[in-house]
């Protein structure tokens, strides 16, 4: 029910989006896009450079078991299916353990990597809405952002404590010993668990903080990277804002977005908080609409383009498991 309801929120969210469009005029925004041109294109191939710098902290965790070139198509993919397709919020994450075990056999290596990125991932977040907190207060802009900040604040107990008990291991053998004694010790999904291996791989990984701080590091130099689409977006559409404001209007965007996890991926909630911010640092109404409608189309351009270049890999995989499987066949 919970996810029925979640979902039907999408249209919802869609039609608000066209009706408060409809309601500015779309010929102004419209006009503001034109300005800029087939120029804001080139917005989707930027976005490759930020994922390259968080597929680099992945394969730290990883231990450069990979290459960077294929962990970054993976992360491409992973990113494509969390916002584009109806899947739960880790949605991505399981298709990119899948792919990820096409180059690295240690399945427990991939899920425990995967496991602690996304709690790095989350005190990147936290570290980039702080930035962005701070860069808004000292621009003197800032105006409501302490209730942002005090929101942020609050919600910091939360992803401690999950840090926490994820430090203290032992839960995939708590979970494992319970799925034995719901659907016992013969059932597939106990055995496919492996608590005691992906404890061990959890507990090691989360000993190395040399190792975690460089998967921080990668994936925050990735969030900063990435708010220069703000800044070249605007550019283009003729509001230009400094380097700072861009960063600013970024990292505030992001902890919406994040906060409001619920809304699939993040449907009106993203282009509200995109154009109150982008209003915030002086830009026009027109481009303040805009703004948000051109990350959409980035978004959807760049995250189709890996949804296919998935589906083309799967199909090759498995053509080539057939044609090894009918020589064995012949040769036998």
């Amino acid at each position: 029910m919970k996810r029925l309801l979640r979902w039907a929120m999408l249209p919802a969210g869609i039609v608000a989006l066209i009706a408060f469009v409809l309601h500015r005029g779309v010929h102004d925004v419209v006009a503001a896009i034109d300005q800029a041109g087939w120029a804001l294109l080139w917005l989707v191939p930027f976005h490759a450079l930020p994922l390259l710098l968080d597929a680099q902290g992945w394969r730290a965790l990883l231990g450069g078991r990979a290459s960077l070139g294929f962990l970054w198509w993976v992360a491409a993919v992973r990113e494509a299916v969390s916002r584009l397709l109806p899947v739960a919020s880790i949605g991505g994450e399981v298709v990119g353990m899948r792919l990820a075990r096409w180059r690295v056999r240690d399945a427990t290596a991939v899920s425990a990597s995967v496991i602690v990125e996304v709690l790095v991932t989350i005190g990147v977040q936290y570290a980039f809405s702080a930035l962005g907190i701070v860069l808004a207060l000292t621009s003197r802009r800032g105006v409501g952002i302490e209730s942002i900040a005090l929101g942020l604040l609050l919600s910091l107990p939360l992803p401690v404590l999950v840090f926490a008990l994820v430090k203290k291991g032992g839960w995939f053998q708590a979970f494992e010993r319970l799925a034995a004694r719901m659907f016992g010790a013969s059932h597939p999904l106990t055995q496919g668990i492996g608590g005691a291996n992906l404890d061990a791989a959890l507990d090691a990984l989360m000993r190395q903080p040399g190792t975690l701080l460089r998967a921080f590091a990668w994936q925050l130099a990735g969030y900063v990277l990435g708010a220069l689409e703000v800044y070249w977006a605007l550019a283009l559409l003729g509001e230009p804002v400094t380097i700072g404001e861009a960063l600013a209007i970024e990292a505030l965007t992001q902890a919406v977005r994040h906060a409001a996890f619920m809304v699939p991926a993040g449907l009106v909630v993203q282009e509200a908080a995109v154009m109150a911010f982008a209003s915030m640092f002086g830009v026009g109404m027109d481009a303040a609409i805009a703004l948000p409608l051109i990350k959409r189309m980035r978004e959807t351009i760049f995250g189709c383009i890996a949804l296919a270049s998935w589906q083309i890999a799967e199909m090759t995989r498995r053509q080539r498991e057939r044609g090894a499987s009918a020589n064995a066949t012949g040769d036998i």
